[in-house]
């Protein structure tokens, strides 16, 4: 399983980056521990529609119902959203199915974050697109 940086250490993180390049590169980095995105799951099902890249997110459940474990995965054609993704598995690690389901993630994002200001429109949209895909994957799983 790989270890996303956690809430805490992505903030020190972006608090410790001088400039939004220094971000940048960061967040491309953050994309590159991304696990392989497994070639059945790249279907209509886990397109984002509506991103300006072409982005699949998916959300799988343990094999033991009552575990009630999640795994995500996730690719982007783009250095940068493969970088939010990172980001956003991030802040989902460690939640079982209930809590991704009604986590509201998007505050810490947009406010601590500041991506929202930082990013592109198309960009900040398609953040909002994967958070609403993992929320109704989720929902749908429950």
């Amino acid at each position: 399983m790989i270890n996303f940086p956690t809430k805490n250490q992505l903030l020190q993180n972006f608090l410790s980056c001088i400039n939004w390049e220094e971000k940048y590169i960061y967040i491309i980095n953050l994309g590159k521990l991304l696990p392989a995105f497994p070639e059945n799951m790249r279907t209509q099902e886990y397109l984002i529609s509506g991103c300006q890249s072409q982005t699949w997110i998916a959300l799988t459940t343990s094999a033991r119902p009552h575990d009630n474990l999640i795994k995500l995965y996730g690719y982007s054609d783009s250095s940068i959203v493969k970088g939010i993704i990172a980001i956003i598995f991030s802040l989902y690690q460690g939640l079982n199915l209930q809590e991704v389901a009604n986590v509201d993630i998007k505050p810490f994002l947009i406010n601590q974050l500041e991506l929202r200001q930082n990013l592109s429109m198309s960009r900040s949209q398609g953040i909002h697109l994967i958070l609403d895909s993992i929320q109704t994957q989720a929902k749908f799983a429950l």
